[in-house]
């Protein structure tokens, strides 16, 4: 038999000629073979070095990193070399016992034989040329392949020549070497591998596309040649189990997002700026509020973290696992977050300041669309409060006037300033309403923003990517009033007339932060800061589907709450020091409107009482209708009892005079019956003399 083999090998020497083969193999060494083996998955990494998430980029082939052969369960090597190659340790390549079977066999038998060794299976996957095609190996590959199969062995370790075969043979499918088809088949590492698994991934190596039927008889008889424990009923149970499940079925990726924008090609492990652990927890924490939440129609969220410092992006859950969008830069519309902005324009501008006496009564204003009448979050109105109770307790009447006052040009201006560059519409495309948040912005954006006012009012770009050196920085907002802001966004007094003293805005350490609600409660955000980080949260449904009752409070507030007690577990938030150029001043106010206090100011603006002037000591001026109203009639109300009540303030002995008739009295509201057409009203003083005018229109 001996005899028949070798006259067979040497005619398959002489088949393949004498001359030099210009593709003939150079073996390559161990460490050649490793450093040029490339990973279908690319590797994220977070600061720290630690692995965050893995991206699938070459999709020909499954295969994860490299396993070194100390991390292989031992099982899977005995049965390997049970299943494949018996003398493995014993020949130098190739097994001639082996081959002088086999070719007996194949001469003599009608059941084909093979005879290839590990290492000659190993030889065929570093050479391409050596591989079989769809009709088998011609004698000339036999022999290169032989040749090769002995350069190896004679160059290489067992152990290296074992490491390698796992590393690079197929076993299913896609599923190349072991450490994919541990993950894909059982969902475990290499390392924890058991004996059964072993048996059935070893009889998976004779044919990657066999039926179960066929893996699960093979595997039985390698468990009677190794007198496994295992029955042949349970090896079938396992093998059924393992060919069904999903490939490579992983565990809730926690950084898709980011993956997704940092990753390029297989094989690269690239450092982000995430942190691993507060990542995982940012995404749980989003989960767990999300389920809380779903008998409420909510189903989806995002959460951003931010290094105040360094504008690194510590955190970046796109959304909660559910679905392919990323909620980080979606735009969404962007509720009352952006009321901060508007007031701390305002006190730069000395327009304000955070005692000031602000009006919460029913205001419409004249818009080219019609009439603008805003509301508060509960359909109520406070009356006079002061510009800090205004802003932490989000009242919408208090922030349209104070837009009013500033102008819509210049807000526009100031929230393109802190870098929200998702508004592209001009200024009166968003209208009165820009200062209860009818612009959408991302996720992303808005956080970094409001790290702005952390920063005390310096801007700085964000980076998912470690840089090199520090990013450059501007100065955007005053920082005297950039403090004042986050004062007043700190205050759990100020923000108790709408959200009580005991709620998710109220950490045991220093923050600021705001909640705010789209129409129609679309959208739920919770913003906030502390010395160190921002965190923004949104809640919603990506499809725009209104949430049921939910409140800045109840949505996006508890993540918030979660991630930022998770933060500073070991270090509270610390109030920041107050800047040049801000005093403190006790203050009361006369009326006793609010309590007396300590407040802050802008160095010449502080005034130690806030009186509120006297109904009679207000410049006259017409309250409603407003220049350029149109007024619609009711067609449901009878003309009858159809009725205008005009408003005016201030002064005494005022009258009414409409389109130069005399009307009464205008110290209190007049009922007026409206007429179709174009109309002017006067507010006339005692001295019949005209204070004010205002043209409407009634349609």
């Amino acid at each position: 038999m001996k005899l028949i083999a070798a006259s067979l090998l040497a005619l398959a020497g002489a088949a393949h000629g004498a001359a030099p083969n210009a593709d003939a193999f150079s073996v390559p060494t161990p460490e050649q073979v490793r450093a040029g083996y490339r990973s279908s998955e690319a590797e994220l990494l977070d600061r720290n070095g630690q692995p965050v998430q893995s991206l699938r980029i070459d999709m020909k082939v499954r295969r994860l990193p490299w396993v070194a052969l100390a991390d292989i369960s031992p099982s899977l090597p005995a049965a390997v070399l049970q299943a494949e190659d018996q003398r493995f340790y014993e020949h130098g390549g190739v097994d001639w016992s082996a081959a002088t079977k086999a070719a007996w066999d194949n001469l003599f038998r009608n059941r084909p034989r093979g005879a290839s060794t590990i290492t000659m299976q190993l030889a065929a996957q570093l050479d391409p040329h050596l591989q079989a095609s769809a009709k088998g190996r011609s004698w000339g590959q036999k022999w290169d392949q032989i040749k090769a199969a002995r350069e190896i062995d004679a160059s290489w370790t067992k152990p290296q020549i074992m490491e390698a075969y796992l590393n690079l043979v197929s076993f299913r499918g896609e599923l190349q070497g072991v450490g994919a088809a541990a993950r894909g088949l059982f969902g475990k590492a290499p390392s924890g591998l058991n004996l059964t698994e072993s048996m059935i991934l070893a009889s998976l190596l004779r044919g990657p596309g066999a039926a179960p039927k066929v893996v699960w008889q093979r595997a039985c008889a390698l468990s009677r040649e190794l007198k496994a424990p295992a029955t042949c009923s349970e090896i079938e149970l396992r093998t059924m189990i393992a060919m069904s499940r999903p490939l490579l079925a992983a565990d809730l990726p926690p950084a898709p997002q980011v993956a997704q924008q940092l990753l390029t090609s297989g094989g690269q492990s690239v450092r982000s700026t995430l942190d691993a652990d507060l990542q995982r927890y940012a995404q749980a924490a989003l989960r767990q509020q999300l389920m809380s939440l779903r008998t409420r129609n909510v189903n989806d969220g995002a959460v951003v973290v931010l290094d105040n410092a360094s504008g690194e992006i510590l955190a970046y859950v796109g959304n909660a696992g559910t679905g392919e969008v990323d909620g980080v830069v979606a735009l969404r519309q962007a509720g009352s977050t952006l009321k901060p902005f508007l007031y701390e324009l305002a006190l730069e501008r000395r327009l304000i300041t955070a005692a000031s006496v602000m009006d919460d009564t029913a205001i419409d204003i004249s818009t080219p669309t019609g009439l603008y009448i805003p509301q508060n979050y509960d359909k109520e109105f406070k009356g006079h409060v002061s510009v800090r109770t205004s802003l932490a307790s989000s009242l919408n009447v208090p922030a349209v006037r104070t837009l009013v006052m500033t102008g819509m040009d210049r807000f526009y201006e100031r929230l393109h300033d802190v870098g929200l560059n998702s508004l592209t519409e001009s200024p009166d495309y968003y209208g009165y309403s820009l200062a209860l948040g009818s612009a959408e912005v991302t996720l992303l954006e808005l956080s970094n923003a409001y790290r702005t006012l952390a920063n005390g009012g310096v801007y700085g770009p964000v980076t998912l990517a470690p840089r090199g050196a520090a990013a450059s920085t501007r100065r955007v907002l005053d920082g005297r009033a950039a403090f004042i802001i986050g004062d007043i966004l700190s205050d759990r007094a100020a923000r108790s007339l709408t959200f009580g003293l005991k709620n998710e805005l109220a950490t045991t350490f220093w923050s600021a932060v705001k909640t705010g609600t789209s129409k129609d409660m679309r959208d739920n955000w919770c913003m906030g800061y502390t010395d160190r980080y921002t965190v923004g949260v949104w809640v919603g449904n990506f499809d725009g589907q209104s949430m049921w009752d939910v409140s800045g409070v109840s949505g996006a507030a508890p993540v918030w709450r979660d991630v930022m007690d998770y933060l500073h577990r070991g270090q509270p938030g610390r109030a920041p020091q107050a800047p040049a150029g801000v005093v403190r001043q006790q203050i009361v106010y006369q009326p006793a409107l609010e309590s007396a206090r300590g407040e802050w100011f802008i160095a010449g603006t502080e005034s130690p009482v806030i009186a509120l002037v006297q109904e009679t000591q207000r410049a006259a001026k017409i309250l409603y209708p407003g220049e350029a109203s149109i007024i619609a009639i009711d067609p449901d109300i009878p003309d009858a009892i159809q009725r205008v009540f005009f408003q005016a303030q201030g002064g005494k002995g005022l009258s009414w005079r409409l389109d130069g008739a005399d009307l009464g009295q205008a110290n209190t509201d007049y009922a007026w019956r409206p007429v179709p057409g174009p109309h002017q009203l006067a507010l006339i003083d005692a001295n019949a003399q005209v204070i004010t005018t205002t043209r409407f229109h009634v349609r």
